[in-house]
């Protein structure tokens, strides 16, 4: 299990350097693998429990406009506060993995929302959370800390309108 987590952080590696920048020489993947989720967010998970921070590309356009697929990365940090409300998370629903905001709080109850979506909410316990987004790394190179979204959620009904004009017209 410590020899597949290890191949995990290697290959981890391997991906988070070019986006960061640091090692030009490194832009060249010559071993390029593809892992399951379960294997890639079991050493995230592992990585968050030792204290470390971990930095990924997340898929899909469920947080548009704040986090673009494919572009934009984000830091994720083991949990060392209570969840508020606005807060961004991932967390395992079943077989899924989902990284959205958080809509609303009740006792351990997680009502999530990502931020591209007009409808359509998911429900978890605090013990699903795997970790915190602390930064987003737009893909200009600017890293901006993650807001709690108040503008966004309280103009939710006109979300659809600007998600429609943002895509056709922005990306």
């Amino acid at each position: 299990m410590r020899k597949v987590a290890e191949w995990i952080l290697r290959m981890m590696r391997r991906v988070v350097q070019p986006l960061l920048g640091k090692n030009p020489a490194s832009r060249e993947v010559s071993d390029k693998r593809t892992i399951g989720d379960d294997n890639y967010f079991m050493a995230v998970r592992m990585l968050l429990d030792e204290g470390r921070e971990v930095l990924f590309t997340p898929k899909g356009d469920s947080m548009l406009p704040f986090i673009k697929n494919g572009r934009d990365s984000v830091v994720l940090a083991s949990l060392s506060r209570p969840l508020e409300v606005g807060d961004i998370i991932l967390v395992k629903i079943g077989p899924k993995y989902i990284m959205h905001r958080i809509f609303a709080l009740d006792g351990d109850r997680v009502t999530l929302m990502g931020d591209g979506n007009i409808i359509g909410k998911e429900f978890c316990t605090s013990s699903d959370v795997i970790g915190i987004v602390t930064e987003i790394h737009k893909e200009n190179g600017k890293v901006v800390k993650p807001g709690k979204g108040r503008f966004w959620r309280s103009i939710r009904p006109l979300r659809r309108y600007i998600l429609a004009f943002y895509k056709r017209v922005i990306l």
